[in-house]
C-alpha cells in the first residue's frame, strides 16, 4: 500500500564557533570562525582593539549552538562586544545555547561589553560565560537581559532562561552567578522578584583596585524619577577585588542610557562603536 503520509523534514539549526586570540602587541595572533558565528576586528585609531562577535543566523532558537572565545595575551588591552543585540526566539523544540569563554593574561585588561539579549515569548535559552584571569589581569563585564520589547506591547508569560557566569582568578572562583527565569518567575509578585522590571543588567569589575572605583561609580548611578528615569533602580557595591553594579527597570532604553554612563566611568573610554545609545 502506498504511504501518502506527509514527510516532515527536521528543522535546520544554527551552529557556529568563533575564537580570537589577541597577542601582547594588540594584533591578532589566532582566529577561527565557522558556521553562524563570526568575528570582526574593525580598524581602530588611537583606541584599544575591538573584537566584534556576531551571529549571522539572526537569532537563537531551540537546538541552536553558538560558541565564542576571546583570549587576551599578557599586557594587552582589548574590548570585546557583539555587533547587535542577540535575540532569543520562540522554540518549537529544545533549548538554544550560547557559550562564551574569556581568557585574560598577566597584566592584561579585557572589557567584555556585549549588547543586550532580547528574550521573546516562548524562548528557551541557556547561556554560559566562563572567564579565567591571571592573578594580575583586569576584567570588566556587562550583561543585559531585555524581557520582551515594551515599545511593541510585548508581555512575556512563558520563557525558559538560564544564565550562568563564572569568573576564576589563578584557578580560584571569585565570581559565580546563576539566573533562572521561567513562567512562575515572570508572574511572581514576591519582593525578591522582578516586579515591573523588564530590563536588567549587571556590570562587574574584577581587579585588585576595584573598591577604589566605588565612589565614582556610585556618582554615575542614575538619579531616578526626578530626572525622568521612571522606575529604574540601581545599586553598586565593592569588596575584595570585585565591584558589582546592578540595574533594573521597566524600560530598556532608560536602562541602556544609564548603563552607558556606568560603563564609560569604569573603562575611562568611549563605548564600542557598534553600540547604539
Amino acid at each position: 500500500m502506498l504511504d501518502v503520509s506527509p514527510h516532515i523534514a527536521p528543522q535546520q539549526r544554527a551552529h557556529g564557533r568563533a575564537a580570537v586570540v589577541i597577542g601582547s602587541d594588540g594584533r591578532i595572533a589566532d582566529l577561527h570562525q565557522s558556521g553562524a558565528a563570526k568575528a570582526m576586528l574593525p580598524r581602530m585609531h588611537g583606541r584599544p582593539p575591538e573584537v566584534v562577535f556576531l551571529n549571522t543566523a539572526g537569532g537563537v532558537t531551540g537546538g541552536d549552538r553558538l560558541s565564542y572565545a576571546l583570549e587576551v595575551a599578557a599586557g594587552a588591552t582589548v574590548v570585546g562586544t557583539t555587533q547587535t543585540a542577540e535575540r532569543a526566539y520562540r522554540s518549537s523544540a529544545g533549548t538554544g545555547r550560547i557559550e562564551t569563554r574569556l581568557t585574560v593574561g598577566a597584566g592584561a585588561t579585557l572589557a567584555w561589553l556585549p549588547q543586550e539579549v532580547i528574550v521573546f515569548e516562548g524562548a528557551r535559552l541557556d547561556r554560559v560565560l566562563e572567564a579565567d584571569l591571571d592573578a594580575t589581569a583586569r576584567l570588566i563585564t556587562c550583561e543585559t537581559l531585555v524581557l520582551g520589547r515594551r515599545a511593541m506591547g510585548e508581555h512575556l508569560r512563558d520563557i525558559g532562561l538560564t544564565d550562568r557566569r563564572r569568573v576564576r582568578r589563578a584557578g580560584r572562583v571569585i565570581g559565580h552567578e546563576a539566573i533562572g527565569l521561567d513562567a512562575s518567575a515572570l508572574s511572581s509578585g514576591a519582593p525578591a522578584g522582578l516586579g515591573p522590571a523588564t530590563a536588567l543588567a549587571t556590570v562587574c569589575l574584577f581587579a585588585s583596585d576595584a573598591p577604589d572605583h566605588l565612589d565614582r561609580v556610585q556618582a554615575a548611578l542614575p538619579p531616578g524619577p526626578a530626572k525622568g528615569l521612571l522606575g529604574l533602580r540601581a545599586a553598586a557595591s565593592a569588596w575584595d577585588g570585585r565591584l558589582v553594579v546592578r540595574l533594573m527597570g521597566p524600560d530598556a532604553h532608560d536602562l541602556r542610557r544609564a548603563l552607558a554612563r556606568i560603563v564609560t566611568t569604569l573603562t575611562a573610554a568611549d563605548l564600542p562603536r557598534v553600540w547604539q545609545t
